[in-house]
C-alpha cells in the first residue's frame, strides 16, 4: 500500500496567501495507491498537479467530515468528472471498495467525523485526523485489527497549553501519550493536520517528535507498506 500525503495542514493555511511560505502546508488529504483519495479539499487539484498524479487513475473518493478544508464541492466535481466515484460511509459500516476493506470509526470532533481503518491483502493503516483523543470503540477496533502498519494522528495544536481546541483536536502531548499506549498494536506513527498558528517550523517539529518515535508528515511524503 502506498500513501501519498497531498496536504498536511489544518484549516488556517490559506493556499492564496501562504503558497510562497517555505513552511506551506496544503489542507490535509491523502491518496492511497493512486486510486483511493481521502478528503476532496480545496487544495487537492493543485496538489495532484504538483506531485504529478494522473487524476484519471483516481477511482474512489471518501470523506472524513464536511468542514470546508476537507470537503469542497468544486474539487469533488473535478474528481468525479474525471471518473472517480464518491462513496459515502457511515461510522461502523464496514465496506468493500475495490481491493480495500474500509472500516469507518466515529471520531471526537465538533461535527460528525469518520476515522478509517483501511486494509488490503497485505497492509492495514489507520487515518484519524480532526479528533481529540481517540474514542474507546475505535481503539478497541485498532487492537482487534492489530498489528496496524501505520497510523496518522491529528497534530493540530502542537505543544500549546490551555487551548480550548483540545476538545475537538489533539495536542502533541496527547499524541505522545496515545502513541505510548498504542505502540504495541501499531508499527509506525505519524502526525498530520498541523495548524499554521500553533506550530514551529517543520524541521524543528520533526526533530522534537523524533524523540518519541513519531514522524511529522509533509506535503509530498510517500509511505509504502
Amino acid at each position: 500500500m502506498k500513501v501519498l500525503f497531498l496536504g498536511t495542514g489544518a484549516r488556517d493555511w490559506n493556499p492564496t496567501r501562504d503558497y510562497d511560505n517555505p513552511e506551506y502546508r496544503r489542507n490535509a488529504s491523502v491518496l492511497i495507491d493512486d486510486e483511493l483519495l481521502i478528503d476532496p479539499g480545496p487544495c487537492v487539484p493543485e496538489a495532484l498537479n504538483k506531485f504529478n498524479v494522473d487524476v484519471k487513475k483516481i477511482r474512489y473518493v471518501i470523506n472524513t467530515h464536511a468542514h470546508s478544508d476537507h470537503f469542497d464541492e468544486a474539487t469533488l466535481d473535478f474528481l468525479t468528472s474525471n471518473g472517480a466515484e464518491f462513496i459515502k460511509l457511515s461510522s461502523g459500516e464496514v465496506k468493500k471498495i475495490g481491493k480495500y476493506d474500509i472500516f469507518p470509526l466515529k471520531g471526537n470532533h465538533k461535527i460528525p467525523v469518520n476515522h478509517f481503518l483501511i486494509s488490503d491483502s497485505k497492509s492495514c493503516i489507520f487515518y484519524g485526523l480532526d479528533s481529540a483523543w481517540l474514542m474507546y470503540d475505535e481503539v478497541a477496533e485498532i487492537i482487534k485489527h492489530s498489528p496496524i502498519d501505520f497510523a496518522v494522528l491529528d497534530g493540530t495544536i502542537g505543544f500549546i497549553e490551555g487551548d480550548y481546541r483540545i476538545f475537538e483536536h489533539s495536542s502533541l502531548n496527547m499524541v505522545i501519550m496515545m502513541k505510548s499506549t498504542l505502540e504495541k498494536y501499531i508499527k509506525e506513527f505519524c502526525i498530520s493536520h498541523m495548524a499554521k498558528t500553533l506550530h514551529t517550523g517543520h524541521n524543528e517539529l520533526s526533530a522534537e517528535m523524533s524523540k518519541y518515535g513519531i514522524e511529522v508528515a509533509f506535503d509530498g511524503l510517500v509511505k509504502e507498506f
